[in-house]
């Protein structure tokens, strides 16, 4: 908790009228008319024209470490997210050792303690060593001092609709979540891109679309058969949002998320045979991007997750076959949303707060107690803020960013939107834009 007082002067609050918010002993203090606050023995930072956002909460994070810190470390990764906005992220569990005891999650947990950028919550594994024969841990991890309440093989699929119903089964038990990586293995072995007329253009092995699918529509009624909570993570089509939006139709307790790539890039880019676009689940077509904003603006999808996937360069700087999946994106999601989903109109500021904030905090079950995240911007909340200023422009150096790996997708691209400034529980990690030294608690 943060001994500083700060004064955010004309702050605007998702987006409405002009206030200054006062940030005190860890908590918003006072919310009052601008320039009223008292300023004494504060910091004052001039937000007029900035949008104030609740801390931005990421379910989907590859931090790396233990066992790839060659491509990012826990310490970097966080404070690339500190950078763009976000206070808490959800670190997956394909890392090597795999997280799938209480000791490793524990690990996690503590480097995210220590390295002080953001609160680190580590998602278990579902199955050992990400194999898909047996179950990990899952009860070990849920009562250990991470509190996991997240759990994924992401990189892989949970294939097997046994293990998969298992689990389910399982994690209800401490109110915990699936989230699948939804891909069939046997409709994507050697798969290089997405399935469609450019694959067959550029001779790249296709991705096709039922491959995620398929896994999306046995899960949610499975989840529905055992009355267990399901997440789909990076859903990239057009059936499958349909699919998402028909078990909600049906009451299942399903919920979905995007990431900002698939809203805004196609599989046309594959062309170019730059790697920097290869990614799992693939770019699609025009057309799933089209019907994957609309998910996200009429509430199918629930969420925008970064699936943040940092790479060395020899990882991806080679031919397209041999580089690995993944971009970075930590850094650029809240200006890829505000690009593609506020500046079009979909989505208000409000909007963006929840869908980048207070549900994924909800879906984590990081919502409630002493490091509760995803909370609204009000007197006694939890000071966990972001403060962007929507006017910037800026082009994205892949060479220049906070994230100890360059691959971004948007290298050299001119985004909108720019954070300011960024508070975990009223202490300033990001102020003028820039990371505030090497924060230690």
């Amino acid at each position: 908790m943060s001994t500083e007082t700060y004064v955010l002067r004309a702050a605007r609050p998702l987006g409405g009228d002009p206030v200054d918010v006062v940030l005190r002993g860890g908590v918003v203090a006072e919310i009052t008319a601008p320039g009223v606050a008292d300023a004494a023995d504060a910091t004052v930072v001039e937000a007029a024209d900035h949008v104030l956002l609740p801390g931005l909460v990421d379910l989907h994070t590859h931090l790396r470490e233990p066992g790839r810190e060659d491509a990012e470390t826990v310490a970097s990764g966080t404070r690339a997210a500190a950078a763009g906005g976000f206070t808490a992220v959800h670190a997956m569990a394909n890392t090597s050792p795999v997280a799938d005891t209480a000791g490793v999650v524990e690990q996690v947990y503590r480097l995210g303690e220590q390295a002080g950028w953001v609160d680190v919550h580590p998602v278990g594994a579902v199955t050992v060593g990400l194999a898909g024969e047996r179950l990990a841990e899952l009860g070990a991890m849920a009562d250990s001092a991470a509190r996991v309440r997240v759990f994924s093989d992401d990189g892989k699929c949970v294939s097997d609709p046994v293990l998969m119903r298992r689990a389910l089964e399982y994690v209800k038990a401490f109110d915990g979540v699936v989230a699948q990586h939804a891909q069939e293995p046997r409709l994507t072995e050697g798969a290089q891109m997405n399935e469609g007329v450019v694959s067959a253009e550029v001779g790249l092995t296709g991705w096709p679309a039922v491959a995620e699918e398929a896994i999306i529509a046995r899960d949610v009624l499975l989840a529905e058969h055992v009355g267990s909570r399901l997440h789909v993570c990076h859903l990239s089509t057009a059936g499958s949002v349909e699919i998402v939006r028909w078990a909600k139709s049906r009451g299942i307790d399903v919920t979905a998320e995007v990431t900002p790539h698939h809203l805004v890039l196609t599989d046309e880019l594959a062309r170019t045979y730059d790697p920097a676009f290869k990614v799992n689940p693939p770019l699609r077509t025009a057309a799933d991007v089209e019907a994957v904003r609309e998910g996200l603006a009429d509430g199918t999808i629930d969420i925008v997750a970064t699936d943040h996937a940092p790479h060395t360069r020899e990882d991806k700087d080679c031919e397209w076959g041999a580089a690995a999946f993944g971009m970075t994106g930590l850094e650029t999601a809240l200006s890829v949303v505000q690009q593609t989903m506020v500046d079009t109109g979909r989505l208000s500021w409000s909007d963006v707060a929840r869908v980048l904030s207070s549900a994924p905090a909800r879906i984590g079950r990081v919502d409630a107690g002493p490091h509760a995240q995803g909370r609204p911007v009000a007197v006694g909340e939890p000071a966990n803020l972001t403060l962007v200023d929507p006017a910037a422009v800026r082009s994205v150096d892949g060479t220049r960013q906070v994230t100890a790996s360059g691959n971004t997708p948007f290298a050299g691209v001119e985004l909108p939107g720019r954070v300011v400034a960024t508070f975990l529980r009223g202490r300033a990690t990001v102020l003028d834009g820039a990371p505030v030294g090497e924060v230690v608690r």
